[in-house]
C-alpha cells in the first residue's frame, strides 16, 4: 500500500513549487537535490523550514519539492507557500490559525512590472535634453 502524501502548490513572483509531504524523518529534497546542495544561503533554508518549525512538524514529514522559474529567493518563498498549503491538508483545524497569522498562506503577488512603450523600462524614461 502506498504511503499517504499531502500536496501543496506554492507561488511567489515567477516561481512555482509543487510540494509533497510524506511521513518521514524530516529530509527536504528540492529538484532531486538535498536542500543544503540546492540553496547556498542559510536564510533561504530557514525560509523553507519556517512552516514546519511553526507547526512543530520538522521531524514528522519528508518534503519533496519540484520548483521552477524565478530566482533562488522567489523559489524559497514558493516552497514555503507550498509546504504551508500541504500542512493544511494534514490538519486544517490545528495549523490554519498559526500559518495564517504568520502570513505563510498569503500568496506574495508582487510581480515584475511590464515595460511600457515610449520608455526604456517599466518606468525609466529616455534621457531628457533641452538642446
Amino acid at each position: 500500500m502506498a504511503k499517504e502524501q499531502f500536496y501543496g502548490t506554492g507561488r511567489r513572483k515567477s516561481s512555482i513549487a509543487r510540494v509533497r509531504l510524506i511521513p518521514g524523518k524530516g529530509n527536504i529534497t528540492i529538484n532531486k537535490r538535498d536542500i543544503d546542495d540546492y540553496f547556498g544561503l542559510d536564510t533561504l533554508k530557514v525560509i523553507v523550514r519556517q512552516p514546519l518549525v511553526l507547526t512543530n512538524t520538522v521531524a514528522k514529514f519528508d518534503v519533496v519539492a519540484t520548483v521552477e522559474g524565478g530566482g533562488f529567493t522567489g523559489q524559497a518563498g514558493a516552497i514555503r507557500h507550498g509546504i504551508s498549503r500541504a500542512l493544511l491538508e494534514v490538519d486544517s483545524d490545528e495549523y490554519r490559525q498559526a500559518l495564517k497569522q504568520a502570513g505563510y498562506l498569503t500568496r506574495d503577488s508582487r510581480m515584475k512590472e511590464r515595460k511600457k512603450y515610449g520608455l526604456k523600462a517599466a518606468r525609466r524614461a529616455p534621457q531628457f535634453s533641452k538642446r
